[in-house]
């Protein structure tokens, strides 16, 4: 009952703290007189520019970035014409199958190279322009995968983007560390992510080489509660109460129960929770589920408490992290209470590259949270910076309600005095409005 009582009192203070941080601004204010992001006052191409988050749909019925798509379009102009852009990096969440209906066919019966190509001309535009700039070879375009895309198969990114640069280090994960800049290291940062990181294990047994974490499914629901626009919930959840005999492994399961609970409570649907709604047919499921398949369950009051799908996720988050490349292991019951906390993807950076001995990282790019932020750090006392690339998806979000985020990272030159310069835009109104900036020399 202590992990209980423990995990339950700090989850609603993060909550708080989540909810107050999220109106910090990020920068004193847009600074955007005269700025030309792209421009590093040389002629040497040597920036590196990192966008994240775009969340590109197949469906503009429901897709989170559709409204944003011309502005993104005039953007990727902008750094195709840019004679100081050596490198563009995708830093995940490009291509996305998890905001989908619950009660949709993803891939509308069909194999995932029709899915992506559907989505690639919905989004004409944006392929476009990324196309060109990978075909003229003058700006080296590299992609990491994120969790929205995390069972796109490179060779599916490869059918619309071919001769992209893909950096992957474990199946749906990847780190790219640019060859010109090798203390900076660029990932999506969901492989810290509890919900989001990829899982084969917990359905290994069930559905065989799948990697869709549960926050797919809940993803997925609440896409369906968006577009019933559902206030009152067709159905009442099945009360769980602890397993007072039960080990850790039980009060940990308990407080899953508790987040998918939450989940449900916050985005009702119409449909009753044994409906089999949830269509599947991707990344090995082949099933239609119900979101009784997905709740932890318990046969008499305070008894064990047991899954159909995910079952044991309690007990093998830390074998997860070995095979996801975790480079520092974090406690379950961590992972478990800050998955829906944005600023404890940030303090990974820290944790993981930073603070870690056995990484020389100086300069770290996430997205995944759609937070765009700077913040110092240092590494073994020396100076170091973290970076979130925001989101490109129409509803504002995140600290100073901003999207349309970019990073450029200006490499120092051989003068004793050059800075490294990492800065942070948004593109709202079709101007680079600077948010944020710091510096270093390494």
């Amino acid at each position: 009952m202590k992990i209980i009582t423990k995990l339950l009192s700090v989850c609603l203070l993060m909550s708080f703290l989540s909810a107050f941080t999220s109106c910090k601004k990020s920068s004193d204010g847009p600074d955007n007189s005269g700025i030309n992001p792209f421009s590093n006052g040389g002629s040497e191409r040597n920036m590196i520019v990192v966008i994240s988050d775009m969340h590109m749909g197949a469906d503009m019925a429901y897709t989170e970035c559709k409204d944003n798509l011309g502005p993104l379009v005039r953007l990727l102009q902008q750094i195709k014409t840019a004679p100081n852009v050596k490198e563009l990096v995708i830093a995940g969440d490009l291509i996305d199958e998890w905001f989908v209906p619950a009660n949709v066919n993803t891939y509308l019966g069909k194999e995932q190279s029709d899915f992506v190509q559907r989505l690639a001309a919905a989004n004409s535009g944006v392929f476009a322009a990324l196309n060109q700039i990978i075909q003229e070879k003058k700006i080296l375009v590299t992609y990491v995968p994120g969790n929205h895309d995390l069972g796109i198969t490179a060779a599916s990114v490869d059918l619309i983007l071919p001769g992209i640069n893909q950096a992957r280090d474990a199946e749906g994960l990847g780190t790219y560390i640019p060859a010109s800049l090798p203390l900076l290291a660029i990932e999506h940062g969901h492989r810290f992510n509890f919900a989001c990181a990829p899982d084969p294990i917990s359905n290994k047994d069930s559905v065989p080489g799948s990697t869709l974490p549960f926050g797919y499914f809940y993803t997925r629901i609440a896409v369906l509660h968006q577009m019933q626009n559902c206030t009152v919930a067709g159905d009442t959840l099945a009360v769980i109460t602890p397993n007072v005999s039960g080990n850790e492994s039980q009060q940990l399961a308990y407080f899953y129960w508790k987040i998918c609970e939450t989940v449900l409570r916050n985005t009702p649907i119409t449909n009753k929770f044994s409906e089999k709604i949830i269509v599947t047919n991707s990344n090995g499921f082949t099933k239609t589920y119900a979101i009784n398949d997905l709740l932890p369950f318990q046969l008499t009051p305070g008894g064990f408490i047991d899954m159909n799908l995910y079952r044991g996720v309690q007990d093998n988050w830390e074998l997860r992290q070995t095979i996801n490349n975790v480079a520092v292991h974090i406690p379950v019951a961590s992972a478990l209470m800050n998955q829906r906390n944005v600023d404890s993807i940030d303090i990974q950076a820290n944790t993981q590259y930073f603070s870690n001995p056995n990484s020389n990282k100086r300069i770290v790019v996430f997205g995944h949270t759609h937070v765009a932020r700077i913040m110092p750090f240092t590494n073994n006392g020396i100076k170091s910076i973290y970076a979130n690339s925001g989101t490109w998806i129409d509803e504002k979000s995140g600290a100073g309600g901003t999207k349309m985020n970019f990073v450029v990272i200006t490499p120092q030159s051989s003068d004793v005095s050059s800075q490294t310069y990492v800065k942070l835009y948004n593109f709202e109104g079709e101007v680079a409005n600077k948010m944020s900036e710091d510096s270093l020399r390494y």
